[in-house]
């Protein structure tokens, strides 16, 4: 059992201060009674909102585009956090970031509730394209590129996957990887003496940043969901 205003939020009807609105309007029925008082216990069956019935959010999958100085990461005492981004009623939807962008890092960022596709994703077997757009310092050259082709082993002993480096011209670079360890196209990058220092991500697998503006979010539709 739980409160109705946290169910209405869970199920994605609202944000806290709209569920209460809503409430108050008299547009919410329990077992066919209007139900204005958000704190009375739910076990969630037979809830109504405007005559339709309500049902706990399913899968859901939200794209932010990430801004510069902020870590992904749920939670962090010390710093700003991508869930900061997040509508309120979306914080209800139990999300997590699907992989994750540094904190100087911009772009495509994902969330999801669907444990399932969250590692689908992030997995190298799977073999999910992540594409970046990088501004760095030289130019790279074919010996760069085949370095990368052939899959580089960083100064650590990290062995990257197979990756596609693609010059746009002097000093910009499109990075396509298949996976996501640590730093590692600023990392890649820096390996071959192009220092990065501006990074975006602007696709994975299918799906494009598009023209999103920079801090907002949008939920896929379900279309998008499957592309993925």
């Amino acid at each position: 059992m739980e409160r109705l205003d946290k169910f209405l939020c869970d199920a994605g009807i609202g944000s806290r201060s709209q569920v209460k609105g809503i409430l108050k309007a008299g547009r919410v029925t329990v077992g066919g009674s209007v139900i204005r008082d958000g704190s009375i216990k739910t076990d969630g069956k037979n809830i109504c909102l405007d005559g339709d019935p309500v049902g706990k959010k399913g899968r859901a999958v939200v794209m932010l585009n990430k801004p510069a100085g902020y870590v992904t990461a749920r939670s962090d005492d010390a710093q700003k956090t991508v869930m900061e981004l997040l509508p309120e009623e979306m914080r209800a939807w139990e999300l997590h970031p699907i992989g994750r962008l540094d904190k100087e890092t911009e772009g495509l960022l994902l969330f999801t509730n669907d444990g399932e596709l969250l590692h689908r994703l992030i997995s190298p077997k799977k073999g999910v394209q992540k594409i970046y757009y990088a501004r760095h310092e030289g130019e790279a050259t074919l010996e760069d590129i085949e370095a990368f082709r052939a899959g580089l082993t960083l100064r650590d002993g990290t062995v990257c996957l197979p990756a596609v480096l693609t010059p746009l011209g002097a000093g910009e670079s499109q990075i396509t990887v298949c996976e996501g360890k640590y730093h590692q196209v600023r990392r890649m990058m820096a390996s071959r003496g192009l220092h990065v220092t501006y990074l975006e991500r602007r696709q994975e697998g299918k799906l494009l940043l598009g023209d999103l503006p920079r801090g907002a979010v949008r939920e896929l539709s379900e279309a998008e969901i499957l592309a993925l």
